[in-house]
């Protein structure tokens, strides 16, 4: 299988760079998987939503908070307003800042997609 060159990038720093054999992310409009060789496209990251990296050495995921996703056919760019690596993710946290959210959708949100990527990586 043909890799794909993706760049990771936040608002603070570059989150993470190399090959991948595929990447999910969660956009506005649904999941969506892409390998080397997809149609270019340009997507909105969800808020609250995951990013999958999958490359030689197993996955990656992400909790990203916003942002933007380019394709060309062999590239991903990932712009996220905030990323999160989840081994770096306190589930117990994640749970207790969803249940204090309250109605901030937006806590509530990036609450959600921390816990998301913690299930996701453990899957």
């Amino acid at each position: 299988m043909a890799d794909i060159e993706v760049e990771f990038v936040t608002v603070e720093r570059r989150f993470w760079s190399g090959t991948a054999t595929m990447v999910v992310a969660k956009t506005t409009e649904g999941e969506i998987g892409i390998q080397s060789g997809h149609e270019p496209l340009l997507g909105e990251l969800d808020a609250g939503g995951t990013v999958t990296v999958y490359t030689d050495e197993g996955k990656k995921v992400a909790a990203v908070q916003g942002g933007f996703l380019s394709v060309t056919a062999n590239k991903v760019s990932i712009l996220g307003e905030t990323a999160e690596w989840s081994e770096s993710i306190d589930r117990g946290e994640a749970e207790r800042a969803l249940s204090e959210a309250g109605d901030d959708q937006a806590a509530a949100a990036a609450a959600r997609g921390r816990l998301r990527a913690v299930e996701k990586a453990g899957a």
